[in-house]
């Protein structure tokens, strides 16, 4: 029998249009961005879909729009198993990939859809102001053999702030840091041997240790925010540990903003669970791809995919119990 996770994107993304078919579509999902509107006070459903992509692309612009985005695309999921009659999945796991881990958490039960999107505009502003002076980037890292990352981490410091954010999968890292070390890399990086190395369309270095301002300031936004205990169990973003507590998933939302994702490590840790059907739930497929280079053998399905629903279907009618 199947056992079924749910992930979630995190920023990188978004693209300009995202949920405005599916809203169109599906009436619970144009309920979700009807709430985030209000919870806002601003429409941030407009934002996602008619742009611009640069403003779109901002930090706290872009957060709570894919956390509406990805909310919208479970809510209709739900509201589409409801007309078949079919009982929805129960998960074994939800996860998130950074920014990912609040929509998991309103998945999961521990955060209110309210609060998260309340909280991810703060987050975004909070880590748009983070590092004042010491301008923050990011970049991937495509190619380049594990064995080789110390060398280009010795390297890089010499330019400033840098470290690996993301270990997405085999042979991909996304690094982050101060803006001349970033910049560096990506010449150490092909020097090293990697296929290629790009910089990345965000505003901020996160994950690093210029975040820590905003961590400090989420720790004191997030003291007064209500969180139940999640089911399913989610996996911490640093070195996926099951977070099974509301207090464990607080902690979480400030502890990750610099640290790191190893998504490598959660997709492990799911698989050696039993999980062989991953459900993609957002914009985009990106974390499909992710994963289907870190366990070839799963399957990895994105709700944007127009056969979704009937690779859904057949996975529903396997799964087991979570």
């Amino acid at each position: 029998m199947s056992r079924i996770a749910f992930v979630f994107p995190g920023q990188g993304s978004q693209s300009v249009g995202m949920g405005r078919a599916l809203a169109a579509a599906s009436p619970a999902a144009a309920a979700v961005f009807r709430e985030a509107d209000d919870a806002l006070g601003e429409p941030i459903s407009r934002l996602a879909w008619e742009g611009p992509a640069d403003t779109l692309d901002l930090t706290m612009n872009a957060q709570p729009a894919l956390l509406a985005t990805s909310i919208a695309h479970l809510a209709a999921l739900r509201e589409r198993w409801a007309a078949a009659g079919v009982a929805a999945p129960e998960p074994a796991f939800d996860a998130g990939h950074s920014m990912g881990q609040y929509s998991a958490l309103v998945a999961a039960g521990a955060l209110s859809f309210a609060d998260a999107i309340r909280l991810v505009r703060d987050r975004g502003r909070l880590m748009q102001e983070s590092g004042a002076g010491r301008e923050g980037r990011m970049a991937a890292i495509i190619g380049l053999e594990d064995g080789r990352l110390p060398e280009l981490l010795v390297a890089a410091r010499l330019h400033g702030t840098f470290g690996i954010a993301n270990r997405n999968s085999p042979g991909q890292v996304v690094v982050s840091g101060e803006r001349p070390a970033v910049e560096a890399s990506l010449a150490i990086a092909k020097e090293l041997g990697a296929r290629r190395a790009i910089e990345l369309p965000v505003s901020v270095a996160a994950h690093s240790p210029l975040m820590a301002d905003a961590a400090a300031g989420m720790r004191a936004v997030l003291a007064d925010v209500p969180f139940a205990d999640p089911n399913p169990p989610l996996l911490a973003n640093a070195d996926a540990r099951p977070l099974t507590t509301g207090e464990e998933c607080r902690a979480e939302l400030v502890d990750h903003l610099t640290t790191g994702v190893d998504w490598i490590a959660a997709i492990e840790r799911m698989v050696a669970e039993g999980v062989d059907t991953f459900v993609e739930i957002g914009p985009g497929r990106v974390l499909c791809g992710l994963i289907k280079r870190i366990s070839p053998d799963v399957e990895a399905i994105p709700t944007d995919d127009p056969a979704a629903p009937d690779r859904m279907a057949v996975a529903l009618a396997t799964a087991a119990p979570a």
